[in-house]
């Protein structure tokens, strides 16, 4: 058996072997991915766990801070000062009655302090905006601690 015969009939090895190899490397750089946005959300879910005990709320659970706001903060980040989000939020402050009984409340000042704490952790862009569409909203210390 000459050299050249054995090699085109083992040819089928060569390139399975190469078709696993590429295989693998695609694998690795797919995983390596979700590591790498893994610990990213990690790091933000850990920076803003300090950043609300420091602020004096208590400590969240980081795992499901890490499912809900991720990377990007999820929905908190979708356009905070978005219109529809404020007046539904600022409805959403109401003193509890339905109908003609219902009348806005002035809102505790902590109650903004969370949202401007989570958009300074992970959309610190949007931050402005939030401002912006609040300007307009009464705030005071509403509730005794």
């Amino acid at each position: 058996m000459s050299p050249t015969q054995f090699a085109s009939e083992h040819k089928w090895i060569y390139w399975g072997a190469i078709v696993i190899l590429v295989g693998l490397v695609i694998t690795g750089l797919l995983r390596y991915e979700t590591v790498a946005t893994s610990n990213e959300s990690a790091s933000k879910a850990n920076r803003l766990q300090e950043e609300l005990v420091r602020a004096g709320y208590p400590s969240p659970d980081t795992d499901t801070v890490e499912q809900v706001l991720g990377t990007d903060g999820g929905p908190v980040c979708e356009d905070p000062g978005n219109a529809l989000k404020t007046a539904l939020w600022k409805i959403q402050q109401g003193n509890g009655a339905t109908g003609p009984g219902m009348r806005p409340v002035i809102t505790d000042t902590k109650a903004v302090e969370v949202e401007r704490i989570v958009l300074r952790v992970y959309c610190p862009d949007e931050l402005d905006d939030f401002e912006d569409a609040l300007n307009d909203l009464k705030t005071d210390d509403t509730v005794r601690r």
